[in-house]
């Protein structure tokens, strides 16, 4: 069993990755090694400035969610904000709101002429055009960064809860204002944390391929990922585009690696021996303002964003506004009964993701009781393996996954099963990451007990371990499913006619041109998207993203 499970997770993620490194050394027609591939991909200036621009997008995305998230989360963490349920389930439905489909929200409230602002604008100036356009490099930077501000969000929320309040007494006591200890005590303290999360947010933003989709490709524009896409038009270039995966695995591992030596550098230790009080800061008349800014954040990326998609989604014209002889049903019966492949999008998205967060969680158990038990000697070669993708952006393992196993002989191009396949490998850190800390909870004597009175090892997983750790389990697999269910840079290279998913369809929309179809299939995500936020808050809490 324990040689099947290597293998398997050698198949699933060593060998496109392998794959996708001989490709981008191969010449088109096979045969030899050659480095013209990188000379396709880098010699060309429209391809360097694309890398470029995603390195830009990525700085100014990362800049942006700091300054969203870090005043945000200090003020539900650290004072007497009001209303902060409200403020911390706004950040979790920012969290599970596709970017590609807020952007097409944005698109229906700042298009140069037509968005909803810029309409109310040129009313109220009596102007022909309006202050704000979507389709320009500073609007895609501002929507990617109100859909990304959640990593840097949730890591510095959770390290602020740890800090004890004394450090910040003891500067108070010694004359310091409260903004003077927070930018010299308290952050300071939580600055890995910060470091982490908008490390994340690079990542992401640079591997995003939606969002850039739909605004940069308009606004005549390239980034890395859309000039991607441009290989595989006719005539495919599998093996170019290999070579120009490059710069993002290496900057991923660079990101990683530089992390890694600032943290070792500094010390940011603040627990002690004892148990640090923690109390919160009372900030007076403040504190509505900070309450304001979290609904001003809020309202950017899921109040007005919502509103807008449910408006044009029952509009029978969207630029007509809301009235009642405007309203129709007509969007949702053409998607859902008239269109060909909506319900079959729909069965595909919830397919596909529980398949895949199921398959994350069993896998990322065994791979993680085996490196506990230490069963085999090469356990923790395991644990490195089930990680790797956490360093890989999405596009890149999709396109890992399309080199290797589209061809023949595995001729797996277009089929559920890659889907399923990419989708496992894609996301199986994180189910192995809660698996593991769930594991080191449990105190192995009981395992041990089990064993002695003669358990076999699958037994005592199932009968003992397993139920002791199944809430953990249960918010790993919605850890899992919420981002495959919205997954668009990975199914783009691996998705078929027959095997398309919501984001796919979506995007499909999109390029027809019709907001209203388009914002109707957006509105049908988000109940996928807050059904499954729904469930993630009854079974397991409204901080259930903080402890998985």
């Amino acid at each position: 069993m324990t040689a099947a499970l290597v293998i398997f997770l050698l198949l699933l993620i060593a060998a496109p990755l392998v794959k996708l490194a001989i490709s981008s050394l191969e010449p088109p027609d096979g045969g030899g090694l050659t480095l013209a591939n990188y000379v396709a991909a880098f010699g060309n200036a429209r391809h360097l400035q694309a890398l470029g621009n995603s390195l830009l997008l990525g700085i100014a995305v990362t800049a942006c969610c700091i300054v969203f998230a870090v005043p945000l989360a200090w003020a539900v963490s650290r004072t007497d904000m009001p209303l902060k349920g409200l403020v911390r389930l706004t950040v979790l439905a920012t969290f599970i709101t596709p970017s590609y489909l807020g952007g097409v929200a944005w698109i229906l409230l700042a298009a140069p002429r037509a968005g909803w602002l810029n309409r109310w604008a040129m009313a109220l100036t009596g102007g022909n055009t309006g202050p704000f356009n979507i389709y320009s490099f500073t609007g895609l930077v501002f929507v990617v960064a109100i859909y990304a501000y959640p990593y840097v969000f949730v890591a510095t929320s959770a390290a602020l809860d740890l800090v004890s309040s004394e450090m910040e007494d003891a500067a108070s006591i010694l004359g310091s204002s409260r903004l003077r200890t927070a930018l010299r005590v308290t952050f300071p303290l939580v600055l890995p944390a910060i470091f982490a999360g908008s490390i994340v947010a690079f990542l992401d933003t640079i591997a995003l391929f939606g969002t850039p989709a739909l605004i940069a490709i308009p606004a005549h524009f390239s980034v890395m990922t859309t000039q991607l896409w441009n290989f595989f038009e006719y005539p495919v270039q599998v093996e170019v585009a290999a070579a120009y995966c490059a710069p993002l695995l290496g900057i991923t591992m660079f990101l990683l690696w530089l992390q890694r030596v600032v943290l070792n550098r500094k010390g940011y230790i603040s627990v002690t021996g004892k148990a640090g009080e923690r109390r919160l800061i009372r900030l007076g008349a403040w504190r509505w303002v900070a309450l304001l800014y979290a609904l001003f954040i809020g309202a950017l990326s899921v109040y007005l964003p919502f509103a807008t998609i449910c408006q044009a989604a029952f509009s029978k014209a969207w630029g007509r506004g809301f009235s009642l002889q405007n309203l129709t049903l007509a969007n949702f019966r053409y998607l859902l009964f008239e269109y060909p492949i909506t319900q079959q999008s729909i069965a595909h998205t919830l397919l596909y993701s529980g398949i895949a967060a199921t398959s994350c969680v069993v896998l990322g158990l065994a791979v993680a009781y085996l490196i506990r038990s230490r069963i085999v000697p090469a356990a923790r070669f395991l644990g490195g393996l089930v990680m790797a993708p956490f360093v890989i952006p999405g596009v890149v393992l999709g396109m890992a996954f399309y080199a290797t196993y589209a061809p023949p002989p595995a001729a797996l191009n277009g089929t559920a099963a890659i889907v399923v396949l990419a989708f496992i490998a894609r996301f199986i850190p994180i189910a192995y990451a809660n698996a593991s800390a769930a594991l080191r909870s449990i105190n192995p004597e009981m395992e041990e007990a089990a064993q002695i009175l003669g358990a076999a090892r699958g037994t005592t997983i199932r009968r003992i371990l397993a139920p002791l750790i199944k809430t953990s389990l249960a918010g790993a697999w919605l850890m899992v499913f919420i981002p495959a269910a919205r997954e668009l840079s990975t199914a783009l290279f691996v998705i078929g006619p027959q095997t398309r998913v919501l984001a796919i369809l979506m995007l499909d929309l999109n390029e027809e041109g019709n907001f209203e179809i388009l914002a109707a299939s957006g509105c049908i995500l988000l109940v996928v998207m807050l059904a499954t936020l729904v469930v993630s808050l009854r079974l397991l809490g409204r901080d259930f993203m903080l402890r998985t």
